[in-house]
């Protein structure tokens, strides 16, 4: 190593070659040789100047040798290990460190490379410095540990964390401000929030608190989303005479208030603000909107917006997100334009917001435009753009879309080492639910299962069971959910879950399932959520042909609005309950709740429903008179729908020709099912012509017209309207039956002997047949759509699904328990009359859900009164 040194100084000549235009800090190099001829105090200045001077590690490397040489090298350790660092040469500079007797300056030259590292990211390293520092008796100061404490919640290690701090302990800063501070930050940051709140209120008996104490323990409750707990630590901060909030404080609270809804803490916020002058602030003035526009105060948001003079791009994407999220596009789609007019920078939070935006209202065409828009401005998407454009893609179901999507967020977001794991999932998650929603729902599932279980949270499990719900896939929903909750699965399902599980038991006509979910949501106490849950609940027993149980369920909320209502009067519609229906509106009026669109196409699909032609009619002209709503495409639909049922086709006629709007498929479908059930055929012919001109592709109105020109016991017409069928590759579909047994649901098929008790089901179903015939009921052969005899279309009658399942349900079931049945087709009017009289002989009532509506048969009769 001494030679090393000898060679550096009998070769000199590399730093005294003349340069044709030499820098400064060349020249006090070419100094250095005849400084080493003067005496030491001479050299000393000159030594400082190099080593500030110095521009290379080479540089640094040569004056570090010199000083051993000269002797000089304890009076300038602290310069040289600066001067390393400055050359990224830690190594160098803890080579050094590791060699000098613990001191002051010591400390402060190892705190200077561990702050380095942190700052460069290298919470490891941080650690690593801190233990090489501690093994050489080296004692950290007040300095050290809030340095090291941050890369602990920057990892997050709590068991680091938790290590540093009985350090902290054994060393004596256990009462130094500076360092619990840092100690509450960190534990906050490793999601530790209990341990925070103590070693804040330890700080608070010592009498140590400062203003930044308490923001930190204010932040951590805001970043750890309990709202609640933020709130009231800063009323009780306003209450202490000693503190005084300063911008931080209010930046950090008024997320909280936001959270909250709490629009009158955030405008006493404000008001002090005011007071204190810390509204001119940019950060409070952002963090006000923000509030603001959280709390659906987007107004006062809006005027917190204009009344700053300093805004940032901050300012600008809290208006654009604020009018975005309270569904005002048009407003925040005007503010984005503004921004680009003014050439204010859009990052990725303004990008995302106008994404999202588009998104939630439906509009992904142009939600994926202003996503090609961003990538070709150059801006990077991150975790929230590529959610709301997946929406986007689910909103229209383009699938293609979507999964060019799915390749973009493989490229460039999932599966790198250094991603946070949450942000990863919220990705996964949108893909399923774009999937599912696109109807997917294999792609989605392997999505779903690619998640390890201990990984997912309650979105992944939601989304899933929502994908199948809402796309005809209840069974897999429902066995879904029935996982989720399984012993030893911690996840506890949120309030969508619950009401997808909901949607899948009234889609199947579930209502033992529903019956247990309803039980489950009473004993797990959701109720700070009950109004969403309980409308769902409504909804539930409505389609699962327990009314009675849905005006319970109404009849019991503390709170209600207009879905609660409409949901109601949807239910008794079905069951054919008109009158009872007319006096929930009364109740509705009553209570304040002005009757709007919806309400209305509810009350005309009540009135189709129960033979209410006239009061129908009154509904669908008061609807714009009296209360200024716009008959839309569908009240049309229902008004040809209740004309049509009354056999008034002159006045169901007369009401297409003077719509205001193209009629589309299902006002012609509505018209022919009103054709077919008084067999007008010339009417039908016409409504089935003008659905072959509009393309429609609906097996139901093929069905349709073939029914109709079977009664009129025209074949041939009928065997052309099948061949149509084949020839435009339209599949008629099977129908389908199923009940509620007790070891589940068993489900029937025209034909059906599948079933394990199919030669009891079949046996007890001619039984059945030959006693109500003994009493007057008679075949109606005009069912069967074959020209075959009477005879042979009495054998396939008997074989309906519908007939299998009441057999079925007759055979498991208690006497006088009601007997559940689901078609997915209408009943055939054979099948409604044999159930008629069948409720006649047996001590169950017959609860049977078509297509159309709800049929109670008891004691010889059916609730729809021969109106269906």
């Amino acid at each position: 190593m001494l030679r090393s040194f000898s060679r550096a100084n009998t070769k000199p000549e590399f730093l005294l070659q003349s340069k044709p235009r030499p820098s400064g800090g060349a020249i006090t190099i070419s100094l250095f040789s005849s400084a080493v001829a003067q005496n030491q105090a001479s050299l000393t200045p000159i030594t400082s100047t190099l080593l500030q001077k110095c521009n290379s590690l080479a540089q640094a490397k040569l004056i570090h040798q010199q000083l051993l040489v000269q002797g000089l090298y304890q009076d300038f350790t602290t310069r040289l290990v600066s001067a390393y660092l400055t050359h990224n040469a830690p190594s160098h500079s803890i080579s050094i460190l590791e060699r000098l007797t613990p001191s002051t300056s010591v400390v402060f030259c190892w705190n200077t490379i561990i702050r380095r590292s942190l700052r460069l990211g290298f919470s490891h390293d941080v650690l690593s410095l801190f233990r090489r520092m501690l093994r050489l008796h080296c004692p950290p100061d007040h300095y050290t540990f809030p340095f090291v404490l941050k890369a602990c919640g920057e990892l997050p290690s709590f068991r680091s964390g938790a290590a540093v701090h009985a350090v902290v302990s054994t060393t004596g800063f256990d009462s130094n401000v500076f360092v619990c501070n840092a100690l509450v930050a960190m534990y906050a940051r490793c999601g530790e929030l209990d341990d925070a709140r103590q070693m804040f209120e330890e700080m608070h008996d010592k009498g140590i608190c400062d203003i930044v104490s308490w923001n930190s323990i204010v932040a951590a409750y805001t970043q750890s989303r309990d709202a609640k707990n933020a709130v009231e630590l800063f009323r009780i901060m306003m209450n202490d005479s000693e503190i005084h909030p300063d911008i931080v404080s209010l930046v950090n609270v008024l997320p909280a208030c936001g959270s909250l809804g709490a629009s009158l803490h955030g405008m006493q916020l404000h008001a002090f603000a005011l007071r204190r002058g810390l509204f001119e602030d940019v950060f409070v003035g952002n963090a006000l909107m923000d509030m603001y526009a959280k709390c659906r105060m987007i107004e006062q948001a809006n005027k917190v917006f204009e009344s700053m003079e300093v805004k940032d791009v901050v300012s600008w994407n809290a208006m654009v997100t604020g009018y975005s999220q309270a569904g005002r596009f048009e407003e925040a789609l005007g503010l984005f334009e503004k921004m680009r007019e003014e050439k204010i920078e859009l990052d990725v939070v303004t990008w995302s917001a106008v994404i999202a935006g588009y998104a939630q209202k439906g509009h992904g065409y142009e939600a994926l435009g202003v996503f090609r828009q961003m990538q070709l401005c150059g801006s990077k998407p991150n975790v929230v753009t590529l959610v709301s454009v997946l929406s986007g893609c689910a909103s229209i179901a383009a699938l293609l879309q979507g999964k060019e999507t799915h390749c973009y967020a493989i490229k460039c977001v999932l599966n790198y080492d250094w991603n946070d794991p949450g942000e990863d999932l919220m990705v996964i998650n949108g893909l399923i639910d774009m999937y599912a929603k696109c109807k997917s729902t294999n792609v989605a599932r392997l999505m779903f299962d690619s998640v390890a279980p201990s990984d997912r949270n309650v979105v992944t499990w939601t989304v899933m069971i929502g994908g199948y719900a809402q796309h005809g896939e209840a069974n897999d929903a429902l066995k879904l959910f029935s996982e989720m909750l399984q012993e030893g699965n911690s996840m506890k399902p949120n309030t969508f879950t619950i009401c997808c599980a909901l949607m899948a038991c009234a889609h199947l006509a579930a209502l033992r399932f529903g019956k247990q979910i309803h039980a489950y949501i009473l004993r797990n106490r959701y109720e700070s959520v009950m109004l969403f849950m309980e409308n769902c609940l409504i909804d539930m027993y409505s389609k699962s042909g327990d009314i009675h149980a849905a005006r319970v369920v109404f009849d019991n909320m503390q709170h209600r609005n207009s879905v609660s209502w409409t949901s109601l009067l949807t239910g008794y519609g079905m069951h054919g309950y008109g009158e009872e229906a007319i006096k929930v509106l009364d109740d509705m009026r009553a209570a304040g709740f002005v009757p709007d669109g919806i309400t209305f196409l509810v009350l005309l699909y009540v009135c189709s429903h129960s033979g209410m032609v006239d009061q129908g009619i009154r509904f669908f002209e008061s609807m714009h008179t009296e209360y200024s709503v716009t008959p839309e495409l569908d009240h049309f639909a229902c008004m040809v729908d209740l004309l049509g049922r009354a056999g008034r086709f002159g006045q169901a006629l007369e009401l297409v020709h003077s719509m205001p709007m193209e009629p589309t498929a299902i006002v012609w479908i509505a018209l022919l099912s009103g054709c077919r059930i008084h067999g007008n055929v010339e009417l039908g012919e016409y409504a089935a012509a003008q659905l072959q001109e509009l393309g429609s592709e609906n097996d139901g109105s093929y069905t349709l017209l073939s029914n109709i020109y079977a009664n009129a016991r025209r074949w041939r017409d009928v065997a052309r309207v099948r061949s149509l069928m084949k020839y435009s590759g339209v599949k008629k579909r099977p129908g389908c039956s199923w009940v509620q047994g007790t070891k589940g649901t068993a489900t029937f098929y025209v034909g059906d002997r599948s079933h394990p008790q199919f030669e009891q089901i079949y046996k007890l179903l001619a039984d059945l047949i030959q006693r109500i015939k003994a009493i007057g009921f008679v075949p109606e052969t005009n069912c069967a759509l074959h020209d075959v005899d009477d005879e042979e279309k009495g054998d396939l009658l008997f074989e309906h699904s519908e007939k299998l399942a009441l057999a079925y349900g007759i055979l498991v079931s208690t006497p006088g328990v009601p007997i559940h049945i689901t078609k997915n087709l209408r009943v055939c009017s054979d099948c409604h009359n044999a159930f008629t009289y069948i409720s006649m002989i047996i001590d169950n009532e017959i609860i049977l859900r078509d297509s159309s509506r709800f049929h109670h048969f008891k004691s010889g009769s059916c609730s729809c009164r021969g109106y269906w």
